[in-house]
């Protein structure tokens, strides 16, 4: 009997991989079911002990989500660069690979504001247009907890582009963070994440998030974030971030002080002084 196509989602490929990586013992679930199902495994019995291998339709599916996956990523990236290529450009600092922890007091599943360190369990929620208490941390590769909701929450805080501005006043930093998305399925999965929001707003004056042509527009993105839409001729503001008064704290400042900002396209090393070497003299 002909089995239906899987539509295969990112935990059946996960799987996959897996299997493909171990000796192939099964887990005996149903998304092990679904892929024997669309003649993605195998069983195979040796001793008397069941094992699972990849089919070659299994392989050729493997392959597929992983190519599926490197365009997303050089796509991310390559947006990524045009936007911090254009912050640049305006006169600024820009962090492209930042590792930050926040603390954030979740009031309910879809709203959550960023806390200082030591503050009480249970926060009163904030007006989006009032800054937001900070609370960042340094970075964290471990994982963090969850908390209910009035509970505290660590936060992995990783935004695609941090800028500050060029300047020696500290009140005109302005820092701003810029999110990057380029598929709308990890746009919608972004904006089920309230705490991350929250972390981004409690270490910036303007979040924004930046979207591929034609995977949203404003309508999608929370009232306290601006939306930039990318495409082929520029940057298009299709809603501006809200202002808010910020005022950078002392762990982010050593965060910054530890990382390596964004070079810049016209560095070069400088050359040698009165004009080019001969041949001898580089001996």
């Amino acid at each position: 009997m002909d089995t239906p196509a899987l539509p295969l989602t990112r935990f059946h490929l996960r799987r996959l991989h897996e299997l493909w990586r171990s000796a192939g013992w099964p887990c005996q679930d149903l998304l092990e079911v679904e892929l024997l199902a669309a003649g993605l495994l195998e069983r195979l019995v040796e001793d008397g002990r069941e094992r699972l291998r990849l089919t070659e339709t299994g392989i050729a599916a493997l392959a597929a989500g992983r190519q599926r996956n490197r365009r997303a990523f050089d796509a991310h990236e390559a947006l990524v660069e045009r936007v911090a290529r254009h912050l640049q450009r305006s006169g600024r600092v820009v962090y492209t690979e930042l590792k930050l922890r926040a603390q954030v007091a979740v009031s309910s599943p879809t709203q959550a504001v960023a806390v200082a360190e030591g503050a009480p369990a249970a926060l009163p929620s904030l007006p989006s247009t009032e800054p937001l208490p900070p609370g960042l941390g340094f970075e964290d590769e471990m994982p963090l907890p969850s908390a209910a909701p009035g509970k505290l929450r660590w936060v992995q805080a990783r935004p695609d582009v941090f800028s500050i501005r060029y300047t020696s006043v500290e009140a005109y930093l302005q820092p701003l963070v810029h999110e990057i998305k380029v598929r709308r399925s990890d746009l919608l999965s972004d904006l089920r994440k309230p705490e991350k929001r929250a972390a981004y707003l409690g270490m910036a004056a303007e979040c924004w998030y930046v979207l591929a042509e034609g995977i949203g527009g404003p309508e999608d993105v929370p009232p306290e974030c601006g939306v930039l839409i990318a495409t082929a001729s520029g940057l298009e503001c299709a809603r501006p971030a809200p202002p808010r008064a910020k005022r950078m704290r002392f762990d982010l400042w050593m965060a910054l002080a530890r990382a390596t900002p964004l070079g810049r396209e016209d560095d070069e090393r400088q050359g040698w002084l009165g004009g080019v070497p001969d041949a001898e003299d580089c001996a």
